[in-house]
């Protein structure tokens, strides 16, 4: 699963690339993007920012209300049921980034490895969003089985989408937005590094 993405491009650059009105003004937004935090989606034509996860409430041991939890990735098999069905059939949007990271190595000493496309610096993969009370307009990756290079890091891995699908996926019917939610058949890059998994920002 993705728990770790960048977008080193500024927001300008963003929505000219995707062709979208820049709706960003006065964010500060951080090159890599963590569940719980903001990053740039692309909705209605429009780039803006949304909190990273749908919020999950949860209780304590003594039934006492905790922290929602941020559910920032949605797997395609569970996109029919409750807690996504609504978002996938009303709310897609295309999530920009330019790597996604995996952690690698054992327990306790795992690093990151970053994965891209080779032949595109910034390219995207499909999202959700919808409305919440806890932080605003949030939303999730959809992720399905890894293919390729990017299986010898996890089981799954973001849908990624060619720019000749974005505008089926956001506005074509949910079975047509279904159906570009598949393993990536192109090559992805790996880069491997020594940092730490558990380093944050």
């Amino acid at each position: 699963m993705c728990n770790l993405y960048r977008m080193t491009r500024n927001a300008d650059e963003v929505a000219k690339l995707f062709g979208a009105v820049n709706d960003t003004a006065g964010s500060n937004l951080g090159a890599e993007v963590y569940p719980g935090y903001p990053g740039m989606v692309i909705e209605n034509g429009r780039l803006r920012v949304m909190n990273w996860g749908f919020p999950l409430q949860r209780k304590g041991a003594r039934g006492q209300p905790l922290k929602p939890k941020p559910v920032n990735n949605a797997r395609t098999d569970k996109l029919s049921g409750f807690f996504w069905k609504s978002s996938f059939e009303k709310r897609r949007c295309l999530i920009p980034l330019t790597s996604w990271a995996e952690a690698e190595g054992p327990k306790g000493a795992m690093t990151r490895s970053w994965m891209g496309l080779p032949e595109q610096s910034v390219f995207a993969c499909a999202g959700i969003w919808r409305g919440s009370d806890e932080w605003g307009d949030v939303y999730s990756m959809v992720m399905t089985d890894a293919a390729g290079k990017a299986a010898e890091l996890h089981s799954r891995m973001p849908v990624l989408l060619q720019p000749e699908d974005y505008a089926t996926y956001v506005t074509g019917t949910p079975a047509e937005a279904f159906s570009l939610c598949k393993p990536w058949a192109g090559d992805l890059v790996i880069e491997r590094t020594d940092q730490s998994w558990a380093a944050r920002r």
